[in-house]
């Protein structure tokens, strides 16, 4: 009868882990982050507008190699705030929680969204403003800001995936990317020496991550599996019942 509970128990918990596992790949994928803000802050974007204290979620709508489109809903994402443009922005210490940050503003203004670190990942989010907004943060804070030239309250999705970036100074000139976004680590000796094809596996796992059909191996050993340790257990009854 022990034998027959732990076979029971083992059961159970690879029928959760088969439920478990294709979840969490989910929003690894999108990156799907709850955000309460304590405070109003200032958000950039097709939408671009001040939110109210509150909760909302951020998502990842689309990830190319140089840039990113952000998306903000409501809590329950029954509705779109804004969609922003970004760019990778990358950091030395990845951490275990969600890191927001925000460009400094007088004091009585809302604080104005800079850039959103996922846990666990190096590279996070540089958000950029529309130009004109850009240069006015710039002479608020002193500091560059991330622009694009185009119209944004008027650009449809597929024109952020093209849009041109640059960084402004208070004065509106143009200045290196580099001073606002932290290129990634140059390879050292041993990572060049290293195959190239080491890399592949992580762009291909993020892009297969919303198909399920990257499940259907591990659905098909717990199948056998189970199937396996049902006949078992039948052969096992049968011959208790024998003796």
């Amino acid at each position: 009868m022990r034998l027959l509970k732990t076979l029971g128990a083992v059961l159970c918990i690879a029928m959760f882990c088969l439920l478990v596992v294709p979840t969490a790949m989910a929003d690894d994928y999108n990156r799907k982050t709850v955000v309460t803000f304590s405070g109003p802050v200032e958000v950039p974007g097709v939408g671009a507008q001040t939110l109210p204290a509150g909760t909302y979620v951020f998502k990842i709508l689309d990830s190319q190699s140089d840039r990113h489109i952000v998306q903000i809903f409501n809590q329950d994402e029954t509705h779109l705030y804004t969609t922003i443009l970004a760019i990778p922005n990358y950091r030395l210490k990845p951490t275990s929680k969600t890191v927001i940050t925000f460009s400094e503003r007088p004091a009585g203004q809302p604080e104005a969204l800079r850039a959103w670190f996922y846990p666990g990942h190096e590279w996070g989010e540089e958000f950029v403003y529309a130009k004109s907004r850009a240069i006015e943060l710039a002479k608020e804070t002193n500091q560059p800001v991330l622009a694009t030239p185009i119209e944004l309250n008027a650009a449809p999705v597929e024109a952020l995936k093209t849009a041109p970036i640059v960084a402004v100074d208070p004065k509106g000139e143009p200045v290196e990317l580099a001073q606002l976004v932290e290129p990634p680590p140059a390879p050292t000796v041993e990572a060049a020496a290293a195959p190239a094809p080491a890399a592949e596996p992580v762009v291909v796992a993020a892009a297969e991550l919303p198909k399920t059909a990257s499940s259907l191996p591990l659905i098909a050993l717990i199948g056998l599996l189970t199937l396996g340790a049902g006949i078992g257990l039948s052969l096992l009854s049968k011959r208790t019942a024998q003796l």
